[in-house]
């Protein structure tokens, strides 16, 4: 049993994007295990300080936000239902990615995303929520705490997150907090290591269902392809 679970985008394990996103975050999601960071000259901090935050998560797009399984259900029921989502959507594609920075951190994310891509992640957030456990009361009041919009608000008492449906916006996260110095520096850097992995669009061909293991780290539990 995890501790949580999630759905993501994550590319393919023989896409140059992966191994470079294991390195960089310093966590390979497919493995489940460490991975080591690149040298790379002209960072302002070292790789390890600038991924901090995000290295737990591994390299992803989130779909369906990190959840606590519903006791109604077990991990084999979730796993079921999204191998049956899979057989019945057929793949969609995301967009050209390009390298973005959203208030202080840098991502990845579409440069114009496709509205089908948008409308699946919407589908798929309200077709696994019957797996969410409800939030305790504590937990509620201090996502509430962050900032959020009414709009925001209220999608976070319905769905358990903030940023799903007509809040959604999709990005891969490559780095913590950082000063704008410090986004400016390493952006230059990877925006000359990424260039050579972005020239084509990606595709959301497969669910990624991921886990949280006891080190809070999360791992691809399946990928599970969508064939339909």
């Amino acid at each position: 049993m995890h501790q949580r679970y999630a759905v993501y985008f994550t590319p393919p394990t023989d896409h140059p994007l992966a191994a470079f996103g294991a390195g960089w975050l310093g966590w390979d999601i497919a493995k489940g295990e460490p991975a080591a960071h690149p040298r790379l000259d002209g960072l302002p901090l070292p790789v390890d300080q600038i991924t901090a935050t995000p290295r737990r998560y591994g390299l992803h797009g989130t779909l369906k936000a990190p959840f606590v399984l519903h006791p109604d259900f077990s991990a084999e029921d979730l796993l079921h239902a999204v191998r049956e989502y899979g057989s019945q959507q057929g793949p969609v594609e995301i967009g050209l990615l390009k390298l973005d920075s959203i208030k202080q951190f840098i991502a990845l994310r579409p440069a114009d995303p496709d509205p089908a891509f948008v409308a699946l992640v919407g589908d798929v957030v309200m077709a696994l929520d019957r797996f969410r456990a409800p939030m305790d009361p504590q937990e509620l009041q201090r996502r509430r705490g962050t900032n959020l919009s009414p709009r925001q608000d209220e999608l976070l008492r319905l769905w358990g997150y903030p940023y799903v449906l007509d809040e959604f916006r999709f990005h891969v996260t490559l780095s913590g907090s950082l000063s704008d110095n410090q986004q400016a520096q390493t952006r230059a850097v990877l925006e000359k290591t990424l260039e050579p992995h972005l020239k084509r669009p990606f595709m959301l061909n497969a669910l990624c269902l991921c886990g949280q293991l006891e080190n809070g780290c999360f791992q691809i539990i399946e990928r599970v392809p969508l064939r339909g």
